[in-house]
């Protein structure tokens, strides 16, 4: 999908968060999104994938979860030196100072949908991910909780149903939106 003529945020230093629960549908909009935008995307699970092709996977859940926060921290560094980006993550409160520090504009997407949804996916994704994930040793409170479920509070934001495919094109139209009304 490519952005239209115009429609760049070049002069906007803007940040778009995709958050929600593992499952909800992040990863799946933020690239075609980002793409709309006309804004790199920075993603966790990029970033933790290279790293487990170069360092090797982990070999256990906590260590998964330790690189899973420097991959999150590793992100959030290279924001900090760009001009914009959609950021896909999950966004635990010992990443909230970091993105107060970033240069621009918040703007939240979350990504809702209901429990058995993402549950659904999740389950279905179990395996298919680089080693090191431990998807299906997670427990479930791990992957819907209140971190999951509540906004960062940081700036506007937009909740996008991820329940069935989502129009990106109106997602995007919305952010724009929300800049152009500076909030």
């Amino acid at each position: 999908m490519t952005a239209s003529p115009g429609r760049q945020l070049e002069s906007t230093s803007v940040f778009v968060l995709v958050a929600g629960p593992p499952g909800s549908g992040k990863s799946t909009l933020a690239a075609p999104l980002a793409s709309e935008l006309s804004l790199p995307l920075l993603a966790k699970d990029a970033i933790k994938d290279a790293l487990i092709e170069v360092l090797g996977a982990p070999a256990t859940v906590e260590d998964s979860r330790e690189l899973g926060r420097a991959s999150v921290m590793a992100m959030l560094t290279v924001a900090r030196t760009s001009p914009g980006a959609v950021l896909d993550s999950t966004f635990y409160p010992y990443t909230l100072p970091h993105l107060r520090a970033l240069p621009g504009q918040l703007i939240e997407i979350r990504c809702v949908c209901p429990r058995r949804v993402v549950e659904a996916r999740y389950r279905a994704r179990s395996g298919s991910r680089a080693r090191g994930y431990f998807d299906s040793e997670r427990p479930a409170e791990e992957l819907w909780n209140e971190h999951h479920l509540t906004p960062t509070g940081l700036g506007p934001l937009i909740e996008v149903d991820t329940t069935d495919q989502v129009d990106v094109a109106a997602v995007a139209a919305r952010v724009r939106s929300v800049i152009a009304e500076g909030r």
